[in-house]
């Protein structure tokens, strides 16, 4: 496997992450850089070991995860979809950020934009590429395209909060939907 398909498939790998990375940037009113940081981090650091993962257990566990893994992802951003729309529409003054950016969430949204990174590692596996290199890009890519996805959400920030979560609820809701 080349440079080059490497990047395609790191960047393929990143946009689930990056369109999560834009809902919570919608959002997230406060400390900005700090969960920017946190989330893109966790999200590389997930898309990076799960191929390393993958590649290591190539056709032990993939055949059983694979079976789950849309149902896993869908639950997950469909959950969280659902959250961001209560929370946009409850009357509650409580910050948004306390109920979306605990580390428990990030960990899962992390694992749920990941599970395709370890089929990956299982691929990468067949086409007898050693598996340290693409990991590395793949969570390089990841973390950049997360950093860009939070901070261009900034452009949209001004529109009232209902909008704002609605717009991160359908985001998610998208990425559950098209995982099946």
């Amino acid at each position: 496997m080349g440079i080059y398909e490497i990047i395609i498939l790191s960047v393929a790998l990143a946009l689930d992450a990056m369109l999560v990375s834009f809902s919570y940037g919608l959002i997230v009113k406060s400390k900005k850089l700090l969960n920017a940081l946190n989330l893109s981090v966790s999200f590389g650091f997930f898309q990076f070991i799960m191929p390393v993962i993958g590649w290591h257990l190539t056709g032990f566990i993939y055949d059983y995860i694979k079976i789950y893994s849309k149902w896993i992802v869908f639950g997950v951003f469909m959950w969280l979809g659902l959250k961001f729309l209560k929370e946009g529409y409850s009357n509650e003054n409580k910050d948004i950020q306390e109920k979306c950016i605990s580390f428990s969430c990030i960990i899962c949204l992390a694992l749920a934009t990941s599970i395709d990174a370890f089929g990956a590692g299982v691929s990468i596996r067949f086409t007898n590429t050693e598996i340290m290199l693409p990991s590395v890009i793949i969570g390089i890519i990841t973390f950049l395209l997360s950093c860009f996805g939070f901070f261009s959400a900034g452009i949209f920030c001004k529109l009232p909060p209902k909008y704002i979560s609605t717009a991160g609820a359908v985001l998610l809701i998208y990425l559950a939907v098209k995982s099946l």
